[in-house]
């Protein structure tokens, strides 16, 4: 009789269960790992949604986006910032800026309740918006808006899912425009000369975050050029640009530079030429800083909100076949109360309002 042996126990079946635990318990600890390292920024991406069918977006960044570390060590450049905000916001994902030609307009005004307001058009290719509340713990909130297309997203390129989004986190480092709780207003435009390039001994910043600088930091006209004053300015984009800035006294300053030298234009409006004496020659919107000139000048600076938005629609760039340029958002920021009226792409029957407090 042929001797029957014990089988050998099935080991694999016993150790798949325990393999099984085993991964998932690595898999459940990185997600815990990704969770807590990116914490702040996912409750940030969380705020990001579209508003109905336009192109803009909304989003309120929540915690600190480490501006205060910026202003230390600064930037001179777009690649030294996207360097640093890979560092500090993206935990070391690349990312590029792209920052074309842009033609705008600005104005500021009051109200007949005697509000102060600021308008702003600004004119490019189609470009996406995301208006971003800030509020900084050791600064001031603020709403401002970015152009998305300066972070890489376009009309094949949306901030729909969480992946595609991920990039809208440097928004607070790339505003064009805004308005701080103190009733400080700000935006940037286009001059056709030579790029902005100092160099001193000062801590460098770029276009962009001087606009954060100012939101951030300044309440008052005054405050803005002395912050603007302590730092060396480079130009975004190998471009060169001028900054209308108003506060909620009524004053409003155009800051240019010109041979690297800061010059400051007492002035309620601006367009993308230089307005400081000279004999200059530099840039375009004349036309449209004419039209600003008389419609205040009538109005002896008084305009009601639904004026002011007005006026930005007479001023608007409407497409052309020949320019790729036309108006891609018109904001109308009520200094006073902390509050934006902003019409998309010419749609000035649909009005999108927001406020700093909300």
């Amino acid at each position: 009789m042929k001797e029957t042996l014990p089988q050998a126990p099935h080991k694999p079946r016993r150790l798949l269960p325990k393999l099984l635990f085993a991964l998932a318990a690595v898999l459940a600890a990185l997600i815990l790992a990704v969770l807590l390292l990116f914490q702040r920024e996912l409750r940030t991406l969380g705020t990001l949604e579209r508003v109905g069918d336009t192109s803009l977006f909304i989003m309120e960044y929540i915690g600190d986006y480490g501006f205060d570390d910026f202003l230390e060590t600064g930037a001179s450049s777009d690649p030294e910032l996207i360097r640093f905000i890979a560092g500090k916001l993206l935990k070391g994902l690349p990312m590029e800026f792209d920052l074309p030609d842009l033609g705008c307009s600005t104005f500021a005004a009051h109200t007949p309740e005697g509000d102060a307001v600021f308008g702003r058009n600004f004119d490019m290719y189609y470009s996406p918006a995301l208006f971003v509340k800030t509020a900084p713990s050791n600064g001031y909130r603020s709403i401002s808006m970015v152009n998305l297309a300066y972070i890489g997203f376009g009309e094949d390129k949306l901030p729909t899912g969480l992946l595609d989004s991920f990039f809208c986190l440097a928004a607070p480092y790339v505003p064009l425009d805004g308005v701080n709780e103190k009733g400080v207003a700000v935006g940037v435009l286009l001059i056709d000369t030579e790029p902005t390039n100092q160099q001193t001994e000062k801590v460098d910043i770029t276009t962009t975050t001087a606009i954060r600088m100012i939101l951030d930091q300044a309440a008052t006209v005054e405050e803005a050029l002395t912050l603007l004053g302590e730092y060396d300015m480079h130009a975004s984009a190998n471009s060169c640009y001028h900054f209308q800035i108003a506060d909620a006294s009524g004053r409003a300053v155009v800051v240019e530079y010109i041979g690297d030298t800061m010059n400051v234009v007492e002035s309620p409006r601006a367009t993308n030429f230089l307005l400081t004496p000279g004999d200059w020659d530099f840039g375009t919107g004349q036309d449209r800083f004419e039209t600003l000139t008389a419609a205040m000048g009538a109005a002896e600076g008084i305009l009601t909100e639904e004026e002011a938005m007005d006026l930005l629609e007479a001023v608007s760039q409407q497409p052309q076949p020949e320019k790729r340029s036309s108006t891609q958002w018109s904001c109308v920021y009520n200094q006073s109360r902390g509050t934006v009226f902003i019409a998309m792409g010419m749609d000035y029957d649909h009005l999108y309002q927001f406020s700093i407090w909300d």
